[in-house]
């Protein structure tokens, strides 16, 4: 039943003003509902999107939360960092980011980086 339909992911802001100015000027995304004030909805490739709502529990999650599949996550993070975004270093076992990107054994990469509510998201490219 749900296996074929499309998914998009929820994420929470406490304050969805800075949020906005955030994805637009760092992530040149735009809403779709830009006359809302409480919540704002995003599309991205291939009719996927993402809900940000304003709550009070933004930011406490440890989690990445939402992530894009990019065809070149080096020139997507060089490009991002371009705008001001600052992406993690992680070192656990079996994850270690060197200049923000971790590489995997069987050759796909990620970059992790927090939005301005302290939302973990991602860039990810397959192997």
């Amino acid at each position: 039943m749900l296996k074929d339909q499309q998914v998009g992911a929820v994420l929470p802001a406490q304050d969805i003003a800075r949020a906005r100015a955030y994805y637009s000027e760092k992530l040149g995304l735009e809403p779709e509902n830009p006359d809302d004030d409480d919540n704002l909805q995003y599309r991205c490739g291939d009719g996927t999107g993402f809900f940000v709502y304003q709550t009070s529990n933004a930011g406490t999650a440890k989690n990445t939360q939402m992530g894009w599949t990019v065809s070149d996550v080096r020139a997507t993070v060089q490009e991002l960092r371009g705008k001001g975004v600052k992406f993690e270093d992680y070192d656990f076992p079996g994850l270690k980011t060197e200049d923000g990107i971790a590489t995997m054994p069987d050759g796909s990469a990620a970059a992790w980086f927090l939005d301005s509510e302290g939302n973990i998201l991602s860039i990810n490219q397959t192997g």
